[in-house]
């Protein structure tokens, strides 16, 4: 009888040991598993983020390739065409026996030609970096940007500031001026936009933009709309702000943008 017990409480311990032994297996394997998955998740969220660094990375690239390809076009068609023609003009003042009306006549053109190629020369320097926003600051800049736009009478453009700016942090206001043209061009090129708000505020020490126009819209779902270069480009400089953007937009019912800087 006691032999019998002492098999029966053997066999207890050996089932429980088992159970204990198969259950601290199960659970090691359990949290092997759980952790090679968490570790395999942020592995993928960080070829992700590196992903977007490069997406972001080629934006600007690109960026800047256009822009440099744009103003050696301007350079060649606008400036030198026109400094070629003032060089033939003034080799023309040294022909002999020129006539005074004809002294005159070539004096002119030198003179409009001149005249011309120094407000393209102004145009394509104001592109670079508009001489208002560099001389008075991002509120001076925003608001000759809007000038600008409102002169064509196509859009209205409202704009309020509730900010005061430091002239500290003038490199990080080119990129929000920057931000601001590219969504105004944004607006009037593809959103067929006729009105155009702009608004900033600052609270707890921290300064957002909020930008919406009534334009057609697009659908944000669609990932050609969120990929394009211009969006891109956008969401690269308020990476270089250490800002957030929030993008709102709905076909046929605009688009509002919010970003802190």
């Amino acid at each position: 009888m006691n032999q019998a017990y002492e098999k029966e409480i053997v066999a207890i311990i050996l089932y429980t040991s088992a159970f204990f032994i198969i259950m601290s297996v199960v659970l090691v394997l359990f949290f092997y598993f759980s952790r090679k998955k968490i570790i395999q998740k942020e592995l993928e969220k960080k070829d992700l983020e590196i992903q977007y660094q490069k997406e972001l990375l080629s934006a600007v690239i690109i960026t800047q390739e256009d822009e440099r390809k744009r103003i050696a076009q301007d350079l060649h068609d606008d400036i030198s065409s026109k400094l070629n023609i003032v060089s033939l003009n003034s080799h023309l003042l040294t022909t002999p026996n020129l006539s005074e009306a004809e002294v005159k006549e070539i004096t002119g053109n030198i003179i409009n030609l001149t005249g011309k190629a120094l407000d393209n020369s102004r145009k394509i320097a104001h592109g670079l970096l508009p001489p208002v926003l560099d001389k008075f600051g991002l509120h001076a800049g925003v608001e000759e940007l809007c000038l600008e736009f409102s002169s064509s009478k196509s859009v209205e453009v409202n704009y309020q500031n509730n900010v005061q700016f430091n002239d500290s942090d003038k490199d990080k206001h080119l990129h929000v001026f920057r931000v601001l043209q590219e969504l105004m061009n944004n607006s009037l090129r593809h959103g067929k936009a006729s009105i155009v708000s702009i608004l900033f505020e600052e609270n707890n020490n921290v300064k957002t933009c909020r930008y919406s126009d009534n334009g057609i819209g697009f659908d944000l779902k669609n990932s050609i709309n969120q990929k394009g270069l211009g969006m891109k480009n956008i969401e690269s400089r308020i990476a270089f702000l250490n800002g957030v953007i929030t993008i709102d937009s709905q076909i046929n019912k605009g688009i509002t943008v919010v970003f802190n800087f």
